[in-house]
């Protein structure tokens, strides 16, 4: 019987984003993977085999983390109208973490030169946008409204702009406005 495994994927996905966030997404090497997570290369090298699967890893994980926050957050008030749209805006509630915005920024220049990589945002945002509209009484109110939490959290994790709480808060209230609002034909 072989020895258990003690380097689990999930240290050596933390670790890739921790470089991630103080290299960027181009710089990162599995050299600097496996010295940021205390290991060896080859530990790195035995999950992903390149940096490209690598960072392709980082990015699902946050992919299912996000997917994962947001259907938490939507359980929450139980059984409610536009339940995809409303858990998504109550989850913005508090804008990302400082720790992952240095990621989220780092991620966004790699996915912007590469096809493959943007293929699972890709993917994940054309079946959140499928759940909004098949699971929402007004489907072009609560388009805009996804469409309007989409640009403030992309403004604040490309560290474009922030805003103070108490405007972020009104904000989040008007957007949820705007998933019951009609805009004329």
């Amino acid at each position: 019987m072989g020895r258990k495994r003690v380097i689990d994927q999930e240290q050596i996905l933390d670790a890739a984003e921790r470089v991630v966030a103080h290299d960027g997404a181009a710089r990162l090497t599995l050299d600097a993977v496996a010295e940021e997570a205390g290991i060896s290369k080859a530990s790195v090298i035995y999950d992903y085999k390149s940096k490209q699967a690598l960072i392709e890893a980082v990015v699902q994980r946050a992919v299912t983390n996000d997917n994962s926050f947001n259907a938490a957050v939507r359980a929450g008030p139980g059984d409610i109208d536009n339940a995809v749209i409303r858990g998504r805006i109550a989850a913005a509630a508090e804008p990302l973490p400082d720790e992952f915005r240095a990621v989220a920024l780092n991620l966004c220049a790699a996915l912007a030169q590469d096809g493959q990589l943007r293929s699972a945002i890709q993917a994940n945002q054309s079946t959140v946008i499928d759940n909004i509209l098949t699971g929402s009484a007004n489907p072009q109110g609560a388009l805009l409204a996804y469409l309007a939490l989409e640009g403030l959290k992309l403004l604040e994790s490309l560290d474009y702009h922030s805003w103070p709480q108490p405007e972020r808060e009104q904000i989040l209230r008007e957007i949820s406005w705007l998933v019951d609002a009609r805009p004329e034909a």
